[in-house]
């Protein structure tokens, strides 16, 4: 007999489908072809040996005497039982055993493509549970194809497809075909009947596994990762704490010199990473989220998460952070909307107050900076027209317009 598993061996290369499942797949195929020819396959039994692939298909039907056949299926006459084993006698079974052959040419082709199909599809459905049981878990694979809105990887360990959207790509990620790819499996999906497997360099996930990587302490469950936020490519905010009083998070995640943090900055293209001790004190834990500024006081309100922090002229800038990446992760890590204002005592001397400039902008406006804590020019000007934005929802033609008029006033000064 033929030996069938071989012949379709080139659809198991590579793959994660088992021999049983195969052999099983096999079966299914040709009891439907058996049916197809004899309308059951109820006196048939289908063999697959399932270390050697060899298949055998016997037929089972009664010996009655000759001229007694009632039912083809089930029955053979004394005479046909003899010409097929002369051993067997009337009211014994008797095996025949049939030959692929047997079924037709066209039988045996479509049955081929059944098995084919039959194959992929369990090949499909083992990709997909494989890769759905590895979410979070971190890839290496190779850039196989660049295209406009996304980059195909080849996983290193299956060889399977996976795909790293441009969204999902942290900014000054450049790749080439051939280039090595570290990323994250964020998500699984069947997608027209095909495992789609996305994964993301952006998702905190990401960080938090290749923290784990370099730092033992953390695997081991010594130190515990409370929460990370991403401005991907940018900057970075890491709250952990240690269950060892013995432990110094911070400095494990660090290392020595910056050891195990520097491979990591590298990685996500040097993201500015921020590790920072958590704690339940809420003020304390607003105040290391600022880090590097320098807290002089801090007023929450716990009911609305808000929390307005005061610092010196000099640590404004710090706090709010290039764009005020800083102010936004401090706000995310922590759950609390932060608002930073200067210490009243640090005005400076030639100063202008805001009411002052009265007869160049809109009272209404000159309102809305005031209730973020700028009463003076300088204090507007000390932050960002997009900061100014969000904190106030001023429409950004507005914000540009009152910062020309403020830095206007004081080159006329000068």
């Amino acid at each position: 007999m033929v030996n069938l598993i071989d012949v379709f061996a080139d659809f198991k290369t590579g793959k994660n489908i088992d021999r049983p499942t195969m052999v099983r797949v096999l079966e299914d195929v040709f009891r439907t072809l058996i049916k197809k020819k004899y309308g059951t396959d109820e006196n048939f039994d289908i063999i697959v040996n399932p270390n050697t692939g060899d298949l055998e298909i016997w037929r089972v039907r009664e010996v009655v005497p000759d001229g007694e056949v009632t039912n083809e299926l089930a029955q053979v006459s004394e005479s046909e039982a003899f010409s097929i084993d002369e051993t067997v006698g009337v009211g014994e079974e008797c095996y025949e055993q049939l030959e692929i052959d047997d079924f037709g040419r066209r039988a045996i082709m479509a049955a081929r493509q059944t098995l084919v199909s039959r194959i992929m599809e369990l090949e499909k459905d083992e990709v997909y549970r494989t890769y759905t049981e590895r979410v979070g878990e971190v890839i290496t694979g190779e850039v196989n194809q660049i295209m406009k809105k996304e980059i195909l990887v080849l996983d290193d360990e299956t060889g399977n497809e996976l795909v790293l959207p441009r969204t999902e790509m942290i900014k000054g990620d450049y790749y080439r075909k051939g280039d090595v790819v570290k990323a994250i499996i964020r998500k699984v999906e069947m997608r027209n009947n095909v495992p789609y497997i996305m994964v993301s360099r952006t998702d905190p996930d990401f960080l938090a596994r290749l923290l784990e990587a370099e730092v033992p302490e953390i695997e081991d469950g010594v130190i515990e990762i409370k929460n990370i936020v991403r401005l991907p490519g940018e900057r970075a905010k890491i709250a952990v704490e240690s269950h060892d009083e013995r432990v110094d998070p911070v400095g494990a995640c660090v290392g020595m010199k910056g050891s195990r943090i520097h491979g990591i900055v590298r990685e996500l293209r040097n993201e500015n990473i921020d590790i920072i001790n958590y704690t339940n004190n809420t003020s304390l834990f607003i105040q290391r989220s600022l880090t590097p500024a320098k807290i002089t006081t801090i007023d929450i309100d716990a009911e609305q998460r808000r929390a307005a922090v005061y610092l010196d002229a000099d640590q404004v800038s710090l706090a709010i952070g290039k764009s005020g990446s800083n102010i936004k992760l401090a706000s995310r890590l922590t759950g609390f909307e932060i608002d930073v204002y200067r210490n009243q005592a640090e005005y400076e001397i030639d100063d202008v107050d805001l009411e002052e400039f009265g007869d160049a902008i809109e009272p209404w406006v000159i309102e809305a900076l005031k209730g973020i804590g700028c009463d003076t020019a300088r204090q507007v000007l000390e932050l960002n027209a997009d900061e100014i934005i969000r904190r106030t929802d001023l429409e950004e033609e507005t914000v540009h317009e009152v910062i020309r008029i403020l830095a206007d006033e004081f080159e006329e000064e000068q």
